[in-house]
């Protein structure tokens, strides 16, 4: 089922009608998918509610109007708030890395420049990424049925990541120096939905040690994630699969019921 975002208010659930106005979205559902009178289609609010909606007309003025069937009762996201600080990668992995965090849940993406991050931006240069990153985080979170659009953020450098992540509930920092599964073990535990979980993920050159050391005295913890060496790209699937996973096993949990 094709699946679009609309803005609050072009939502009138009283009326039972929705329109679809956006002019690349107006463009993509009657000139590219061709949508007819009476399809089902999916639309999200900038709420993050859902709606099943029949089409009801492409007016005049490139309004594609629908008919409102019902309201989800649940939406598609994590119960919890989800932030990637991601080191920027060489390449287009960083593409990669956000198609793929997307899909796994994270609300907020913030671009990183460590001290071996290879990659540099001016100004103009970090507007146009943004601008592509956003777009590309709008398609996997239709493609993955996201209620709500990831936020990409404006890149900051180490310090201003370690500030902006103290301010999660769980903080974690995977480190390939650090040694055992224990980290790892006690912050899965505090993945509780109603939290803030902050994570930092570093570059294809890893994290410089004075970068650590800044990020425990943020009480940002260093974890492994097993004895292998991981790409960036691979390190930011494999920890927030962890995380996805862990979320949606504890949304499931009556914990008034545990003892």
């Amino acid at each position: 089922m094709h699946h679009f975002f609309v803005s609050s208010e072009n939502i009138d659930e009283t009326a039972g009608l929705a329109v679809i106005d956006d002019s690349v979205d107006y463009n993509h559902a009657v000139n590219v998918l061709r949508l007819k009178a009476g399809e089902q289609i999916l639309i999200s609010d900038s709420d993050g509610c859902d709606y099943l909606c029949a089409v009801r007309q492409a007016a005049p003025d490139k309004r594609l109007e629908l008919d409102i069937i019902e309201k989800a009762g649940e939406n598609h996201e994590l119960p919890a708030r989800v932030i990637l600080f991601q080191c920027v990668p060489k390449s287009d992995k960083m593409e990669l890395i956000i198609q793929k965090a997307v899909e796994l849940g994270v609300t907020d993406i913030v671009p990183v420049f460590s001290k071996y991050c290879v990659v540099k931006l001016d100004d103009k240069k970090a507007e146009s990424r943004i601008k592509r990153w956003q777009a590309i985080s709008e398609s996997a979170a239709k493609q993955s049925k996201r209620s709500v659009i990831p936020k990409i953020h404006k890149p900051v450098d180490f310090k201003q990541a370690a500030e902006m992540c103290e301010q999660c509930d769980v903080r974690i920092i995977p480190y390939e120096a650090e040694d055992g599964l224990t980290g790892i073990c006690e912050a899965i535990v505090n993945f509780l939905p109603g939290r803030s979980i902050g994570v930092i993920v570093g570059p294809e050159g890893g994290f410089a040690p004075m970068e650590v050391t800044m990020a425990k005295r943020h009480a940002i913890v260093p974890v492994s994630l097993g004895k292998r060496i991981l790409r960036a790209e691979t390190a930011a699937i494999a920890i927030l699969s962890l995380i996805m996973i862990r979320l949606e096993i504890a949304a499931g949990i009556d914990l008034s019921t545990e003892e």
